[in-house]
């Protein structure tokens, strides 16, 4: 079952500007090797989590794929890749350091009011 902190970020992240999805996706890429991978690694839901986490995305994103994909081609997917990643920092965050939390949320800082504090 996923949490409701989680649920308003991913209803609030994906309902976000194809601009804001664009931005949040190039700022997760360019946190990849300042921590990021690894912060993904260590954020794994359950089984059970991660598919209602991906539902969730794939159905609130697949209205909205070809508008993405008009701002820019690969947007949907890409879009996609960033909120799942943010999101399961989000569910898992009580697991996680203080610094992989933060490099998840970090993309979404500023753009996503529906970030909770680490660990909480």
């Amino acid at each position: 079952m996923l949490d409701v902190a989680t649920e308003q970020f991913v209803d609030e992240a994906t309902a976000l500007a194809p601009g804001e999805l664009e931005a949040a996706f190039e700022r997760m890429v360019d946190l990849a090797a300042d921590g990021g991978r690894e912060a993904s690694n260590a954020a794994v839901p359950s089984a059970s989590a991660n598919s209602q986490l991906d539902r969730r995305i794939r159905q609130a994103l697949l209205p909205r794929a070809n508008e993405l994909d008009a701002h820019l081609v690969g947007l949907h997917s890409d879009a996609r890749a960033a909120v799942s990643t943010t999101a399961r920092g989000i569910l898992t965050r009580a697991k996680l350091s203080a610094d992989q939390y933060s490099v998840l949320v970090e993309p979404f800082a500023g753009r996503v009011a529906a970030i909770p504090p680490h660990g909480g």
